[in-house]
């Protein structure tokens, strides 16, 4: 038989959270599309998930994306995947596509992401790219922050309130994905974070991008996706009706889309 009689091997998809979640935020996802017959990777950034280092050690973005920039250095030649990030997950795909572009990344997928060329380079970048909850409280009353540097200086680690978790993140997701997540949620190395800074590359521009808006998103609004949306236009945006987690809110209507983005922009 020859080569043509080969069927293609099934898509390779890599799924990166968003701060203070895990693997474990794509059970949902992970589940169906490996029942669809798709590879699927579910990468711990560093500290978190299972991942044992403290957040508040974690004092670059380089370090915190380590596990994505280690898993597609170890990539067999030739073999090349999916990258959907969620939240500020889109950091870690930016940086990625800009280290390795096509030679390793068929398609970039921002789930409710932070999409911006460069990070966080210019005060334009935070004003669409940082979540603003000021309608909820008061920063210091929605989080739970840890001065690990000392209390004058920026916090090293911070996660939201439990109490406002259900209200800001989960607000159309079914309770016991909301429940599993309190359990599970940790805090993020927010200085890692805010210094995601890139240098932008024409192999990065190259990979192809999709953004899937989260229509009803509080963390990252509406206007913020489409901000970044115009400054650094993709290959495609989709609409999605979800809160902030649609893994969760809306794991089917999701997946749909993935493979939409698929079928669309990964072999071009």
């Amino acid at each position: 038989m020859g080569d043509e009689d080969t069927p293609p091997a099934p898509a390779h998809f890599v799924l990166i959270h968003g701060i203070g979640g895990g693997a474990w935020c794509w059970y949902k996802i992970r589940c169906l599309m490996e029942n669809s017959g798709y590879r699927v990777t579910c990468l711990d950034l560093r500290g978190s998930g299972v991942d044992p280092t403290d957040a508040n050690t974690i004092r670059s973005f380089d370090h915190y994306n380590s596990p994505l920039v280690g898993f597609l250095s170890q990539l067999p030649d030739g073999e090349r995947v999916i990258l959907v990030g969620h939240s500020a997950g889109g950091l870690s795909l930016t940086d990625a596509i800009h280290r390795f572009g096509k030679k390793k990344i068929k398609l970039a997928v921002y789930v409710g992401a932070t999409m911006l060329r460069s990070g966080f380079a210019s005060e334009d970048d935070i004003k669409i790219g940082q979540p603003d909850l000021s309608e909820f409280g008061e920063f210091n009353e929605l989080h739970d922050t840890v001065y690990g540097l000392g209390q004058n200086q920026p916090p090293t680690s911070v996660m939201l309130n439990n109490k406002y978790q259900r209200k800001i993140i989960y607000q159309l997701s079914p309770l016991e994905d909301y429940t599993l997540a309190a359990m599970l949620l940790r805090p993020g190395p927010m200085g890692a974070l805010a210094g995601a800074r890139f240098s932008a590359t024409t192999e990065g521009d190259e990979v192809p991008r999709v953004y899937i808006k989260t229509m009803h998103d509080n963390v990252l609004k509406r206007e913020q996706q489409e901000a970044m949306i115009l400054k650094w236009p993709p290959s495609d945006w989709y609409a999605l009706e979800s809160d902030h987690s649609p893994f969760f809110s809306s794991p089917f209507l999701l997946l749909g889309l993935l493979l939409k983005a698929s079928i669309a922009y990964a072999d071009r």
